[in-house]
C-alpha cells in the first residue's frame, strides 16, 4: 500500500485540476470507483476557491469582465492550490500570476490593481497597535532628531507602480460594470493602512515610498530622508511626517545608540 502522505498529495492535486484522474480509491457505497462523485466534489471545491479571489479582487473582476475573470482564476487554482487551511492566506500569489499571464500581456498594469487588492485585504485584518503621541517626538533633541528610528503601524503596506494603479483601481472599486481608463502612463506610489477602523487607500508623494521602506527597514530618520531625497529631489520631509503622525501610522519611536570613538 502506498504511503499515506503519498495518497494525500494525489488526492489534493486532483481535488484543484480539473486535468488530473480521479486517484486511486475513491469508491462509492457499493464499492466501485465512482468518479461523477468526486467530479461533484471537485467542482465545488474550485467553485468556493475561486469565489474567494472574487471577493479578494473585486476590481480585477470588474476589469477583466466576470466571465474572463472566473477562467483565469480557474487556471490559479489549478496552478497554486491552497496551502494553508486559512482562506484568508489564498490568492497572495495572485498579482504575480497575473504578470505572467501572456494573455494579459496588454494590460500591464493589471498585476499592480491586483497587490493594491491584496495590500487592502492584508490591511484590513492586521493587528491592531496605539499610534505614538506627537508630543513625544517633539521632546527629542533637535541635534538628535536625526537619529529617531521609527516604528510604523503594522497594518501599512506600500505598492509601488510604473503606472497610474491607483486611479485604475479607485475608478474600477465601486464600479457595476467595467469602466475604461485612458490614461497616460504615470507612475503612482501608493500607500494602505488601517490605523483605525476603516482601510485607507491614499497616493504617497514623490519620494515617500522610499522614506517609508527605508524606515521600515529600520534606518534612521536622517538615513530614510537621504533615501527619499535621491530618489526625488522634491521630497519634503516636514510634509512627510506631518501625515504620518496625523493618520497616526507611527506607533513608537527610539533614538539610535551613536558609537563613541573607540567603539
Amino acid at each position: 500500500m502506498r504511503p499515506w502522505a503519498e495518497r494525500q498529495g494525489q488526492f489534493a492535486a486532483a481535488l484543484c485540476n480539473v486535468e488530473h484522474p480521479m486517484p486511486p480509491g475513491c469508491i462509492a457505497p457499493d464499492g466501485l470507483p465512482d468518479a461523477t462523485r468526486f467530479a461533484v466534489y471537485r467542482n465545488n471545491v474550485i467553485s468556493s476557491l475561486i469565489e474567494c479571489l472574487q471577493a479578494s479582487y473585486p476590481a480585477i473582476e470588474r476589469l477583466l469582465g466576470a466571465t474572463c475573470f472566473r477562467e483565469v482564476a480557474f487556471r490559479f487554482v489549478a496552478e497554486a492550490p491552497p496551502r494553508s487551511a486559512v482562506m484568508l492566506e489564498y490568492g497572495a500569489g495572485f498579482a504575480e500570476f497575473l504578470a505572467q499571464l501572456e494573455p494579459l500581456a496588454a494590460l500591464p498594469y493589471l498585476a499592480d490593481v491586483a497587490r493594491i487588492e491584496r495590500a487592502w485585504l492584508e490591511a484590513y485584518h492586521a493587528a491592531e497597535a496605539t499610534a505614538l503621541d506627537p508630543a513625544a517626538l517633539a521632546a527629542v533633541p533637535e541635534h538628535r532628531s536625526g537619529d529617531l528610528c521609527l516604528t510604523l503601524h503594522p497594518s501599512m503596506r506600500i505598492v509601488q507602480s510604473a503606472f497610474p494603479a491607483l486611479t485604475i483601481w479607485q475608478l474600477n472599486i465601486a464600479a457595476t460594470a467595467p469602466i475604461a481608463v485612458d490614461l497616460p502612463t504615470v507612475a503612482q506610489d501608493t500607500l494602505i493602512a488601517r490605523p483605525d477602523a476603516e482601510v485607507e487607500v491614499r497616493a504617497l508623494p514623490p519620494g515617500g515610498a522610499a522614506f517609508l521602506n527605508a524606515l521600515g527597514a529600520g534606518e534612521t530618520l536622517a538615513e530614510s530622508a537621504a533615501l527619499a531625497g535621491a530618489a526625488a529631489a522634491e521630497f519634503n520631509l516636514t510634509d512627510q511626517l506631518t501625515a504620518l503622525l496625523g493618520s497616526g501610522l507611527i506607533t513608537a519611536g527610539r533614538l539610535k545608540r551613536r558609537r563613541t570613538r573607540g567603539h
